[in-house]
C-alpha cells in the first residue's frame, strides 16, 4: 500500500501552494498516492504547539504517513518524529538551531535538545534535500542533520531555499 504524503510548508506562508508544492501534489496524485495539503495554523509564526497537535489531532498522521517538510515544516516533522511513528520523511531545507532568529525563536521548535535517536528510529526512512546556494540556512546545518539521522542526502544545485524553484525548470 502506497503512504500518504503529508506537506508542511514553511513559517511566513499565507498558503500551502507556494512555489514547488502544487507541482508536487499533482505528480503525487498522478502516482497514486493520497495526499495531504493545507494550510496550517499559525502559518507565519509557525509554532510548535499548534502545528504538532495539528498534526496529531487533525490529520492523523502516523505510521503509513510520509511527511515532506520543507523549512519550518521539516524541523516541525523532526520534532512530530520524536514522539510519533512514521513511514518517513523527507526534509525540504531543514535547520536544527533557530539560526540566530527571532522568529524561528518564538516557534518553540528550538527550546529543547533533540532526540536524534527517537527521530531515527521511529521511521523506516529519511531524506533531507537541501541545495547549495540556500542563502537562509547554512550548510553546517544539513551536516548536523546529516551525522545525527543519516539520512538520504539529496542536494540540488542553485535552488537557494526552494522559494523560486520550480521542477524541472
Amino acid at each position: 500500500m502506497r503512504p500518504r504524503v503529508i506537506f508542511i510548508h514553511g513559517n511566513q506562508s499565507s498558503h500551502w501552494s507556494g512555489s514547488w508544492a502544487p507541482w508536487l501534489k499533482q505528480e503525487l496524485e498522478r502516482n497514486g498516492y493520497q495526499t495531504f495539503f493545507e494550510t496550517f495554523p499559525d502559518s507565519i509564526i509557525a509554532r510548535a504547539k499548534y502545528w504538532l497537535p495539528f498534526l496529531e489531532e487533525h490529520i492523523k498522521a502516523g505510521e503509513s504517513d510520509v511527511i515532506v517538510g520543507w523549512s519550518s515544516g521539516a524541523v516541525a516533522a523532526m520534532r512530530y518524529a520524536e514522539t510519533h511513528k512514521l513511514r518517513g520523511s523527507v526534509l525540504v531545507a531543514p535547520c536544527s538551531s533557530d539560526l540566530g532568529d527571532d522568529l524561528e525563536r518564538q516557534s518553540g521548535y528550538f527550546d529543547k535538545p533533540w532526540d536524534w535517536n527517537s527521530i531515527k528510529a521511529n521511521q523506516q526512512y529519511v531524506a533531507i534535500v537541501h541545495s547549495d546556494s540556500d542563502p537562509f540556512i547554512p550548510q553546517e546545518e544539513f551536516k548536523i542533520i546529516e551525522k545525527a539521522l543519516d539520512p538520504d542526502f539529496i542536494l540540488i544545485p542553485n535552488a537557494k531555499h526552494f522559494i523560486e524553484w520550480r521542477a524541472g525548470g
